[in-house]
């Protein structure tokens, strides 16, 4: 499937949000999924999945996750000083103000020609991101991939209180995790179905990927693994299709 790509200015409260939309290319409407990039931002190895993703029948919104600050605009480097730039900004970021990024973004694809239902994905603190944004009751079906943050309320400068919000979840829910995820350890995975059990969520999806890192699914560094990644996508695709094919 070919596709087409353009940056957007989703317009918040708090200023535009820098966003990819990449979508098939031709007419009709397209099931739309709210993408969350992990630290680094709209990296190309972020697009590069993305784009898997559209060419299975999505327009793919990315917006980037701290559109308003020092690094607004920035794809930051796989190394320490991205490393330390992704997280510096994550601390500068309240929950109010994530929250206010994702009613933006979604309200935008709600009203953008050529896009029906509403799905949402991401990867590390984008995945807290992800699962926050399933609060949101038009969001039929998330995944998440490695959510680093749920069992300990790391996500920006506050704490935000997800888990305890997780019976708001109306759509369906897949958690992903690599079984070497040291951000996740198996202690944290219990905790984290634990509580989504207890929010009666008891029919979520949770795969635990043996021998999986953490951002195991990141097409660069030593981290990757492609045989997991390939069968991570292929199930997101399955789970946003209701596994009807």
């Amino acid at each position: 499937m070919k596709l087409r790509e353009e940056i957007v200015a989703v317009p918040s409260a708090a200023g535009d949000i820098r966003t990819a939309v990449i979508a098939p290319v031709g007419a009709g409407s397209w099931p739309g999924v709210l993408l969350y990039t992990d630290i680094f931002q709209l990296t190309e190895s972020t697009l590069r999945t993305a784009r898997r993703i559209a060419a299975a029948g999505y327009v793919v919104v990315v917006p980037e996750i701290y559109p308003h600050g020092a690094v607004a605009g920035v794809a930051l480097e796989f190394d320490d000083a991205g490393k330390k730039a992704g997280l510096d900004a994550a601390a500068a970021t309240t929950t109010a103000s994530f929250d206010a990024d994702r009613q933006a973004v979604l309200d935008w694809m709600a009203a953008y020609d050529g896009i029906g239902a509403l799905f949402v994905t991401g990867f590390c603190l984008g995945g807290h991101l992800a699962f926050r944004a399933a609060f949101d009751q038009r969001v039929e079906a998330t995944v998440c991939f490695y959510p680093t943050g749920l069992q300990n309320g790391a996500l920006g400068a506050d704490d935000p209180g997800s888990l305890v919000r997780a019976a708001e979840i109306r759509g369906r829910l897949l958690v992903v995790f690599g079984s070497n995820d040291p951000h996740v350890p198996a202690g944290a995975r219990l905790e984290i179905v634990s509580a989504l059990y207890a929010a009666g969520l008891d029919d979520v999806e949770l795969h635990v990927y043996r021998g999986g890192e953490h951002a195991f699914m990141r097409d660069v560094g030593p981290r990757h693994d492609p045989e997991l990644t390939d069968l991570a996508l292929a199930e997101a695709v399955s789970f946003f299709r209701g596994r009807s094919r």
